[in-house]
């Protein structure tokens, strides 16, 4: 399966933020459109990832003030990006080396989606469960005389 599929699975809803904008502002955002992750965006260009850790981190750090952060101060810059055609072993790889939960998936500078591990553990299952009917459908329609045979 091709990180494509798993967009498509998932839908391709974006959700971003400029790295001015206050920490506070973001976590807004990602509560209310139930995300764990924003793409940060600076003129155009994708200049980091925000997630839940990178908040986490930024609340620790900044105390009572964290609020008063912009998401360029607690921000994953560059962050490492998924390609359309990239298979989904070698995505799952990625994320794990790297221990990113959320990766960009961008194709020649345009950002297509975000991918999660679950949207990977999700699209694992619908593979699996489209196996399993594809064998047990195999096995149903066995031709009898070949069975006889064995």
């Amino acid at each position: 399966m091709l990180v494509s599929e798993i967009l498509a699975i998932k839908g391709k809803v974006l959700y971003t933020i400029a790295p001015g904008r206050s920490l506070a502002e973001a976590v807004a955002i990602m509560t209310e459109q139930d995300v764990g992750s924003l793409v940060v965006f600076d003129q155009g260009r994708m200049t980091g990832m925000l997630t839940f850790r990178e908040v986490l981190g930024a609340v620790h750090g900044g105390g009572a003030d964290w609020q008063k952060s912009t998401v360029e101060q607690a921000m994953l810059r560059d962050p490492q990006s998924a390609s359309p055609n990239m298979e989904m072993d070698e995505l799952r790889r990625m994320m794990v080396d790297r221990r990113q939960r959320y990766l960009p998936v961008m194709d020649e500078g345009t950002l297509l989606g975000v991918v999660s591990f679950h949207d990977v553990a999700k699209a694992v299952l619908e593979e699996q469960s489209f196996e399993n009917r594809m064998l047990k459908n195999y096995i149903r329609n066995w031709p009898a005389e070949a069975g006889e045979q064995a």
